[in-house]
């Protein structure tokens, strides 16, 4: 009897993709996409309806059948609420590590299995192992692309029953699948940056929601040079937007280094970047992924999603970490999520709180 598998469409290529190559694997595939995030342009029209329109186009092409659903309320409660509590608190969240937690791995799968899904999958570049029930998070194949990072806190109930149809392509190998299959969404861009802001400016996006606190901008030695809009825009190592200009004589970039909330200041440096190195820090409420680890752990460390894996010492008490690092880290950043591997899979990641310096 031929398994069903509920494909999770956003509108793009990994997606489309992904429901082809299941399709041709023998399953019955029904896709379904997710309205998360309800905001009209300034045209008042529906900035999803385009992405539905080509996840209908795709779906048409398979001969397979599509549902939508809306979760922007669980969205609000689950996600963003967490998102501007962070922005708040001086921190730098990363939602779309929430978003797969809390909706895509969590209401969206229960809405599947109503479907009568035997699996869901996703358009996520990575794997996935199901062996002697125990579940395990494994590194794409392009690992330009793995995005593990952003699944780091799933559970082993949420990894039940998953699959990653993509995890052995590059993503030039999945466009051009999609362009010999005349899908539409071939040549489509990749959306960028968070997801339910696109490539609207960030600041306004967020001055809609949290009010800004202007206030000063010193250096470390607490000599005045400018004014900040609100410490929640700015975040560690920032170059650029920060309307200083050059130091008669010297050479070198100003780049903020540390906030201070209590007091409202943004501290920056001028040219010397050794206050951003840090050689370690604390991480909380870790997720661990196939299974608890106690003690230390030499492995290795994605402290955002644009690096390379860095090798680091973990030691473990209960939830919480602290890592040590093999090479002093720049712009470690609290909010963020220090995520762990071994070579071949995700360990797990849990949100940076603070880093520190040692001599």
């Amino acid at each position: 009897m031929e398994k069903t598998v509920v494909v999770g469409m956003s509108g793009g290529v990994d997606s489309s993709v992904a429901a082809l190559l299941l399709k041709n694997q023998g399953y019955r595939v029904i896709g379904l996409f997710m309205r998360n995030w309800e905001e009209t342009d300034a045209n008042g029209v529906c900035t999803a309806e385009s992405d539905f329109e080509d996840v209908a186009r795709v779906c048409g092409l398979l001969d397979i059948p599509y549902y939508t659903v809306n979760f922007a309320k669980e969205y609000m409660e689950r996600v963003f609420s967490h998102f501007l509590e962070e922005y708040r608190a001086g921190r730098t969240p990363n939602p779309d590590v929430l978003c797969n937690r809390e909706i895509k791995f969590g209401p969206f799968k229960e809405y599947a299995k109503k479907l009568g899904a035997d699996f869901i999958a996703t358009g996520h570049y990575c794997g996935v192992s199901h062996e002697n029930g125990v579940h395990r998070l494994l590194k794409a194949k392009d690992a330009g692309k793995d995005q593990t990072y952003f699944l780091c806190g799933l559970s082993q109930e949420q990894l039940e029953g998953v699959l990653f149809p993509l995890a052995s392509f590059t993503k030039a190998e999945v466009r051009a699948i999609a362009k010999e299959n005349g899908l539409s969404t071939a040549e489509k861009k990749d959306s960028t940056g968070v997801c339910f802001i696109g490539e609207r400016n960030f600041r306004k996006f967020l001055q809609g929601y949290l009010p800004a606190q202007p206030g000063k901008i010193c250096t470390l030695e607490g000599e005045e040079v400018g004014e900040h809009i609100g410490l929640m825009y700015y975040t560690l190592g920032q170059r650029r937007g920060l309307d200083l200009g050059g130091r008669k004589g010297e050479e070198g970039r100003w780049f903020v280094v540390k906030k201070d909330l209590d007091r409202n200041i943004l501290f920056v440096s001028h040219g010397d970047e050794s206050p951003l190195f840090s050689n370690g820090c604390h991480v909380e409420g870790f997720n661990f992924i196939p299974h608890p680890i106690e003690g230390t752990l030499r492995c290795r460390a994605k402290l955002r999603y644009r690096q390379s894996e860095q090798n680091v010492t973990a030691a473990f008490e209960g939830d919480n970490a602290t890592l040590f690092f093999d090479e002093p880290q720049r712009a470690v950043t609290e909010g963020q999520y220090a995520v762990l591997y071994d070579e071949t899979q995700c360990l797990g990641g849990g949100v940076i709180t603070s880093s520190f310096r040692t001599k």
